[in-house]
């Protein structure tokens, strides 16, 4: 279909500006500057202070703690910044690293999280998105789509396209459940992947991602398919982390025969 070629050029037209590689190998387009990202990551850490109360005493030295043991492992550029960690009043078991170095997690997570290698596997989960530059990479995709997408709707409207309004409907459904969520998961998986090694390389036992993951099962709620959904599966995400644990383990016993023994409390 023609409308699929103008797509496809609109698309490969951006793609082409910044190609580069995950942590994993993954091909990547990035679009924006670190700096950009950063600067983002700081408002976004602001206004998430700003709509929730935060916590101090043992519950943000113990999260403080944990932190600190995964970005003593990162690499220098990583490392280097200077992290911010906060923990906030909420019941929803929710957790996030953002570029420029900042992570928060919630108080509802630490009752899910019941000791600190669980709590190094969401923490090692988060840091990984930054590492992988997944918010650049998400930020560049939607542009990218949505170029693509512009571009599709000035050629139709150029060439007197009968129901490119239903096209352009269709298109965008396309563009949000054949790319945008599946691009989301993929996010996910490889985060779960290089938090893993992270979490093992400062010394907290991998095993304990599983762990957290059938706490997660045992508090219930229902999960939408995960083909409309940006995050595996519960089950999915198990499967996943069983498939790298034997590369984790090993990691695992070299950081603790190195003397990494995390005692966070």
């Amino acid at each position: 279909m023609r409308w699929m070629h103008y797509f496809a050029l609109g698309a490969l037209g951006v793609s082409l500006a910044a190609c580069t590689t995950s942590p994993t190998g993954r091909s990547q387009m990035l679009l924006m500057s670190e700096s950009d990202l950063s600067q983002m990551g700081a408002q976004a850490f602001a206004q998430y202070q700003q709509q929730l109360p935060t916590v101090g005493g043992t519950q943000l030295k113990y999260v403080q703690c944990v932190t600190n043991d995964i970005v003593a492992v990162l690499p220098p550029e990583q490392r280097d910044q200077n992290w911010q960690v906060k923990v906030f009043e909420s019941e929803d078991a929710n957790a996030f690293a953002l570029p420029g170095g900042y992570v928060g997690v919630n108080t509802g997570l630490l009752d899910i999280a019941t000791n600190q290698d669980q709590l190094a596997s969401v923490i090692g989960h988060e840091v990984g998105h930054v590492l992988a530059h997944h918010a650049n990479e998400r930020a560049s995709t939607q542009s990218a789509t949505q170029l693509g997408m512009s571009v599709v709707g000035t050629a139709l409207g150029a060439n007197g396209v009968a129901g490119s309004d239903q096209i352009m409907a269709a298109m965008g459904m396309g563009a949000q459940y054949g790319v945008l969520l599946p691009f989301s998961r993929s996010h996910e998986s490889e985060a779960d992947k290089i938090g893993l090694q992270l979490m093992a390389e400062a010394g907290f036992d991998p095993r304990a991602s599983i762990e957290l993951w059938h706490n997660m099962n045992a508090t219930g709620g229902g999960q939408p398919p995960e083909w409309m959904s940006t995050h595996p599966s519960h089950g999915h995400r198990i499967d996943g982390l069983q498939a790298n644990m034997d590369a984790a383990l090993a990691q695992y016993q070299r950081a603790r025969q190195a003397g990494r023994r995390p005692n966070c409390q």
